[in-house]
């Protein structure tokens, strides 16, 4: 709802921009409009780029984000610096919406001010859960590995507390676990996994780990960096996700993205935030559950 929102205040067409700006200025606004909708915090690091070049409408539709929590903070003090710089230099829309939130302010936000991107939205999940109190909460035999799983992270790009919510949903750092469809390990590698991985031990920490971070890795890539169509391909394999064109209707996997996100709130994985200028191939709407006595569904991953 919040996205329709938005696109009505900024009509959800090209932004207008001066032709004497830069070419690089002007690809960067257009792609920024892009991705308003589907990637907010995109948009607005692209908007805080052009705002701190002075281009009005940048500052307007930056605005925007701020003033509706779009991507960034809803935060009314920056939306009404940013209307008011933009009124100045006689944009009506901006000195419309100054009306409209009826605040002042000239505070401008960190990121129109020096080259600091802007803060993440936290996505309103209900039920949210402290990653942090459960890594503080493990015992001893566990702690070693939550400490592998968030340095290793690193290696392939990965934010260590979206590697460590993964983890945790899966085995809650359990080295044996071994589940019904047989996923093993830390990870939770089904056998074709770990084969297509190079996991020769999946009972091994270290090897499971890094099998399963590379699969993580792969389907952030593949779903341009959306969490929740990552996640659902983790759990119930691409090729579901593939084949529904989004978040399979199954009741594990939804529940599953849901757990995800209890831990790790952000509908964008963070360090890949901007990254592309296309959105991710499919909506990452919770698809409708299959009617009664068809929902049960054991996944197994490819």
């Amino acid at each position: 709802m919040l996205s329709f929102v938005v696109a009505a205040l900024i009509a959800g067409g090209a932004p207008i921009i001066n032709p004497d700006e830069p070419a690089a200025l002007r690809q960067d606004m257009q792609a920024a409009a892009r991705l308003e909708s589907r990637d907010p915090w995109a948009a607005a690091v692209r908007y805080c780029r052009a705002a701190r070049s002075g281009v009005t409408e940048a500052q307007y539709r930056l605005g925007i984000l701020y003033a509706f929590g779009a991507g960034v903070p809803e935060d009314r003090k920056a939306a009404a610096s940013l209307f008011s710089v933009a009124a100045q230099q006689g944009h009506a829309e901006a000195q419309t919406m100054l009306e409209t939130i009826r605040f002042s302010s000239d505070a401008l936000p960190p990121c129109v001010l020096g080259n600091v991107d802007p803060p993440h939205a936290v996505l309103p999940i209900a039920g949210l859960v402290d990653l942090q109190q459960i890594i503080d909460g493990l015992p001893p035999r566990k702690r070693w590995v939550a400490e592998m799983v968030e340095r290793m992270a690193g290696w392939y790009n990965i934010d260590p507390r979206l590697a460590l919510s993964i983890a945790t949903v899966e085995s809650r750092f359990e080295p044996k676990a071994r589940s019904q469809a047989e996923a093993m390990g830390v990870m939770q590698l089904i056998p074709a996994t770990a084969e297509r991985f190079n996991v020769r031990d999946a009972y091994n920490a270290s090897q499971n780990i890094r099998g399963g971070l590379r699969y993580l890795r792969w389907l952030l890539d593949r779903y341009r960096g959306d969490v929740a169509l990552a996640a659902a391909g983790y759990n119930a394999g691409e090729k579901a996700v593939d084949r529904h064109r989004g978040i399979p209707p199954f009741d594990e996997t939804r529940q599953y993205v849901i757990k995800v996100h209890q831990l790790y709130p952000y509908a964008m994985h963070v360090p890949d935030a901007g990254r592309w200028d296309e959105p991710p191939p499919y909506s990452s709407q919770l698809s409708p559950l299959p009617k009664k006595g068809r929902g049960a569904h054991k996944t197994t991953r490819p």
